[in-house]
Order: C-alpha cells, then sequence, then structure tokens
C-alpha cells in the first residue's frame, strides 16, 4: 500500500513555493506520490487569470523532473456543479484504491471546513484523511477541537499537522501583481514556467 497526497490548487502560475511545500509534505509524511490538482475554472468561488491550458502546461513544465510528482486534471475537466473536494476525493480513492489518500490543504481551509464554509463537510471529513499546513500563525489544534465537526471525526489518524517550517507566504498573486507592475519575479517560479510567462506574455497590464 502506497501513500498519495492530493494538491490542489489554482497554480496560477504554480511557484517554487508550491514545489517546495509538496517536496517537504511527501519527505515528512512519507508520501510516494504527490498528485497537483489545478481547479476549474468553471467554479464560482474562483476567478482565473489565466486559460486552463496555460495553468496546465506551465504544472507539466514545472514538474517533469520529479519522479514523486505527478499532475491530474481531474478538477478542470468536471462541470462546475461536481467540482466538490468530498467528490474529487471519492474520485480519487476509487483511482487508487489499494493505497492510501490524503488531502493536502492549508490551516485556513481547515478553518473554513470548521466555520462549516465548505459543502458535503460532514462526508468529507468523515470518509477522509488529511494533511494540514501551518498557515497565518493559525493556532491548528485549538481549530479542530473547537469545532464539533472536526473534533468529532479526529481519532488520533484523521489530520497530519505540520506545524514548523511551512509559512513561505509568496503566492501566485504576488507573481501576477510583479509581471503586470514590470517587477521581476524570475526566481520566485520555475525558470521554465518564467520563459513561458514572458514567452506568452501572461499577466501583463
Amino acid at each position: 500500500m502506497g501513500k498519495i497526497g492530493i494538491y490542489g490548487s489554482s497554480f496560477d502560475p504554480i511557484t517554487n513555493v508550491h514545489l517546495w511545500t509538496a517536496s517537504t509534505v511527501a519527505h515528512r509524511c512519507k508520501l510516494d506520490k504527490v498528485i497537483f490538482l489545478p481547479c476549474s475554472s468553471k467554479r464560482k468561488d474562483k476567478t482565473m487569470k489565466t486559460s486552463d491550458a496555460h495553468r496546465w502546461e506551465m504544472l507539466q513544465l514545472a514538474i517533469s523532473n520529479n519522479h514523486t510528482f505527478l499532475a491530474d486534471d481531474h478538477e478542470i475537466l468536471q462541470e462546475a456543479w461536481e467540482v466538490y473536494t468530498y467528490y474529487t476525493m471519492e474520485h480519487f480513492k476509487q483511482k487508487y484504491p489499494n493505497d492510501e489518500v490524503y488531502f493536502i490543504m492549508g490551516a485556513d481551509l481547515l478553518v473554513d471546513i470548521a466555520e462549516g464554509k465548505w459543502k458535503y463537510d460532514d462526508e468529507l471529513i468523515s470518509n477522509n484523511k488529511f494533511i494540514v499546513m501551518a498557515r497565518d500563525e493559525i493556532n491548528m489544534v485549538k481549530t479542530i477541537s473547537r469545532s464539533p465537526i472536526l473534533r468529532n471525526h479526529d481519532d488520533g489518524t484523521k489530520f497530519h499537522l505540520i506545524d514548523k517550517g511551512l509559512s513561505m507566504e509568496i503566492s501566485s498573486t504576488y507573481i501576477r501583481d510583479e509581471f503586470s507592475k514590470g517587477g521581476e519575479p524570475r526566481y520566485l517560479l520555475p525558470n521554465a514556467c518564467y520563459e513561458y510567462i514572458k514567452k506568452h506574455e501572461l499577466y501583463s497590464s
């Protein structure tokens, strides 16, 4: 049995922090694979700055030299009303029935679940395992203990909390802003992605 982490984001664009985070999580949690899952541009709660095709191509360029990393376009191909994390995790558990599948997320998303902001939250929490990364000085243990939906499903193996050394906050938004305002974010993302963005004039104002 292997261990697989599902790492979803807009990846608009993918950054070196995304890659470093995935590599660190894989190392600490002994994951055999990390699946990068770009979210659908059809989602009502997301506004993409580039097309699915461009985001997918940059993701492929970014992870091409790491055998632990895979990309999957499952959510990109879904209709908007089918894109919920609970459905996504059911898909990957069926796709990898002999492996343990974890959902990788930041502590900010844990807070959102605790506050009832996610659809099918009870089904999601009761049927899955999570790797939660520290973010914005959020106290993850208190977040779990204060939320009935989180604490009542916490059997000691439900949440793998990574609390140290994963708080770098260089974001895709920051990189997009740098490109649009004439900045120089070259070393904040893979060089192949930097060159791709320059070639296709992405994120320019």
